[in-house]
């Protein structure tokens, strides 16, 4: 590049738009999208630590999708080149490959290519960069406003890992324009403006979740506005109002936004909300979707959703449909309204969906033949008699008669199972009065061949590392793998959040962790260092962006963990945790619980498994205490029950009861408990034994044994006991029943 263009690309760069110049340059700078760019994030790692994989930028207009790319630009040492897929083809593609080729060649040094909106190439122009993007020679970044399983080569996404971008929120908002009004280089930061708080509420409310329509409305209102007297530049409320008007709608009439829209309209009014119903009609209308479209789509509703519930839904809708044909806008927009309320508090009935059973059906059986007397007898009646012995039914009372319609082979078939609402109420116990006369006529009359009878990131597949979390996650046994499964089902892991399990233990949940949230980050909290070495060697050999973090100490370190990592502020969408209680029994339920509400960010969940000892199996009851003395028998009962009773042992003296107050008391909200009763199978073993009593002479306080002591046994009748125990239950398979509390709390 010489002085002139130097010079040039300068200027070009100062009179480019305020929106423009303001786009971030480094991380620091980057607003919003914390969800993916958040400490502690996959993509925030992967670009501090220059370790990129193929990416796929997924979001609507003005949500930073090229600036984000273009941060890694500056944050990368890969040679960088951009593309635009709407200027761009296939000669352009060519000329990337061949200087990322060439500087591999000479430099040994990587080249990223992004392409902005690259659902604009076909299909051939996307292929072209596939073996390039399969053996390493480029990078691929795309950006697109449009759903990338739908408008991106299949190859391409099967490759890339896909992060998609929401629309910013109003503090998001606020933050960009306050940087372009204090950036004395790129913004306004040497003009003296002064915005009054309720122009920027006006802007950032209009410009709806786009960073580029509210740096477009302030560079409009800073530029067209005056100094005063007092040399300031004032943007008044007026002022900002003359800037922005008209909210902007995302509303693409063949993307995403689309298709969203109108399945919200129809769900509504499936669920018959008008209020919603007329909120999602009105944004399509405002964003200019033909009524037309909408009107056919209500037309289809009647039939498929309202059906026979309300038979005069479909005639009001065509009718409607015909006035909005006669008149036109804008005062088409009332039978466009009266259509849409009607349907939304018109009863429901989905029994039209009787036709696609019939229909697989007709698909799934053997080809079955017209019965004889609903044959056509026109033409054969006397050679074949076809038609022979049909009944005409208005020759009978009340125009009906039983007798067989359908094929042999499905008699008793039913498809159409009316509802009970609306009209179909009505002809419901007509319907199934007739159905049963048909049937008995079938069986009277003998006939023995009569049956009763269609988640905002992913990654390329790692074949190898799914093979190893699968086998690594799979090391449980089935009670703690059932535990496992309901305790993500209710976390609702998603592939970009951030983990946190606090008891990690075995790593019963972490793998789990790793495998539900790759996008994301998971950080393990191990309290022994035997666990958190094994924890680290295991982890070693995923690939190092992948891998979690393993965290060695209590949970009173937690904090002075995360510090040492540099990571002060790290919040967590999800905190898992599986038995913390009894891990960690010396600590109060409040001061357990505090810690962890602390790290959990403030739409986030923790999510906790805990076994209740309270509810827990009880020994006495897996002996037969037949051979012996009734005393003896209930003395063991009594003590052992006692032992769950203790008031003063951390261990049991607490309760599901007592965890839901413990959150609540620590600040959490939303508290939810469900205490599930889980029986499995144990093999008792000698060990079990000697736990359970000790040595022989063993006088260790919190055995069982001792427990029993305390409970009024004699050490006669404590041996004898242990005698009967092994006797009867030493490596032998018992019934065994859990009380496991899932607990969830926000």
């Amino acid at each position: 590049m010489d002085l002139f263009e130097h010079g040039r690309k300068a200027q070009i760069e100062k009179e480019s738009p305020l929106a423009n110049r303001m786009r971030p340059r480094t991380l620091d700078e980057y607003v919003g999208q914390s969800h993916i760019m958040g400490p502690g994030r996959l993509l925030r790692r992967a670009i501090q630590a220059d370790q990129l994989s193929s990416l796929i930028f997924y979001g609507p207009p003005g949500t930073g999708k090229t600036t984000l790319a273009m941060v890694i630009a500056n944050s990368t040492q890969s040679h960088f080149i951009t593309i635009n897929a709407v200027l761009a083809g296939v000669k352009e593609i060519r000329e990337a490959i061949a200087t990322a080729q060439e500087r591999r060649n000479l430099y040994g040094q990587r080249t990223t290519l992004f392409v902005d909106e690259v659902h604009r190439w076909n299909k051939a122009q996307q292929d072209a960069l596939l073996p390039h993007v399969e053996n390493g020679t480029i990078i691929l970044i795309g950006a697109t406003t449009e759903n990338p399983y739908f408008e991106v080569n299949k190859a391409l996404v099967s490759r890339s890992r896909i992060f998609q971008l929401r629309s910013l929120t109003e503090d998001d908002l606020r933050q960009i324009a306050a940087q372009a009004l204090r950036d004395p280089e790129r913004g306004y930061g040497n003009l003296n403006v002064v915005i009054e708080p309720e122009a920027l509420d006006h802007l950032v409310d209009v410009a709806n979740g786009d960073a580029r329509g509210v740096l477009n409305a302030l560079e409009l209102a800073v530029e067209t506005t005056e100094r005063g007297a007092d040399g300031r530049i004032h943007i008044t409320l007026e002022v900002a109002e003359e800037s922005i008007q008209r909210r902007a709608v995302l509303y693409d009439k063949e993307g995403d936004v689309h298709y969203d829209t109108i399945s919200a309209f129809i769900k509504s009014l499936r669920g018959s909300d008008p209020d919603a119903a007329l909120y999602w009609m009105a944004k399509m209308v405002y964003a200019g979707e033909d009524p037309r479209f909408i009107f056919r789509r209500m037309t289809i509703f009647a039939g498929e959703d309202v059906g026979l519930a309300d038979p005069q839904a479909i005639n009001v809708v065509t009718s409607c449909w015909e006035a909005f044909e006669r008149i036109g806008m804008p005062e088409g927009r009332f039978p466009l309204a009266q259509a849409c309320l009607y349907l939304a508090t018109a009863p429901k009935s989905n029994s039209a969906f009787a036709f696609f059973d019939a229909l697989a059906s007709v698909e799934k059986e053997q080809e079955a033949d017209v019965p004889n007397h609903l044959k056509d007898g026109n033409r054969d009646k006397e050679g074949f008699g076809h038609g022979e012995g049909y009944l005409y039914p208005h020759a009978y009372r009340d125009h009906w008669v039983a007798q067989q319609y359908l094929p042999d082979a499905l008699q008793g078939k039913m498809f159409y199972e009316p509802s009970d609402q609306g009209y179909e109420r009505q002809i419901r116990d007509e319907v199934a009065r007739k159905r049963e006369a048909q049937l008995a006529a079938m069986l009277e009359a003998g006939d023995s061949r009569l049956e009763i009878g269609e988640i905002y990131t992913t990654s390329p597949k790692n074949k190898g590392k799914e093979a190893w979390l699968q086998r690594t996650i799979s090391q449980a046994g089935q009670l703690l793998a059932q535990q496992r499964a309901r305790l993500f089902e209710l976390a609702a892991v998603q592939r970009h959040h951030l983990v946190l399990d606090v008891n990690a233990g075995s790593g019963l949940l972490t793998w789990e962790a790793v495998r539900r949230a790759p996008e994301g980050g998971v950080y393990a909290l191990a309290a022994a260092t035997t666990d958190g070495e094994a924890l680290r060697q295991q982890a070693a050999r995923l690939p190092e962006l992948e891998r979690p973090f393993i965290l060695i100490g209590d949970l009173t370190e937690l904090d002075t963990l995360l510090a040492l990592r540099g990571e002060d502020d790290l919040m967590f969408d999800r905190i898992l945790a599986r038995n913390p209680i009894t891990q960690f029994p010396n600590y109060s339920l409040t001061d357990l619980f505090t810690p962890l509400k602390q790290r959990l960010l403030p739409d986030g969940r923790f999510c906790l498994a805990q076994t209740i000892p309270q509810h827990g199996q009880r020994l006495y009851r897996l002996v037969d205490w037949s051979g012996e003395t009734k005393t003896l028998a209930n003395k063991v009962a009594q003590a052992e029950e006692a032992t769950y009773a203790d008031t003063a042992d951390p261990l049991v003296n607490w309760n599901e009861t007592d965890l839901k107050a413990g959150l609540e008391a620590a600040g959490f909200t939303a508290v939810t408990v469900q205490l599930d009763r889980e029986k499995g199978q144990r093999r008792l073993t000698g060990g079990h034994l000697e736990r359970w009593f000790g040595k022989p002479g063993d006088s260790a306080p919190g055995t069982y044994g001792q427990k029993l002591l305390a409970g009024g046994l004699s050490d006669k009748e404590v041996e004898k006991v242990r005698a009967l125990y092994r006797r009867q239950l030493e490596e032998q398979v018992v019934g065994w029943e859990t009380a496991v509390a899932y607990i969830t709390a926000s």
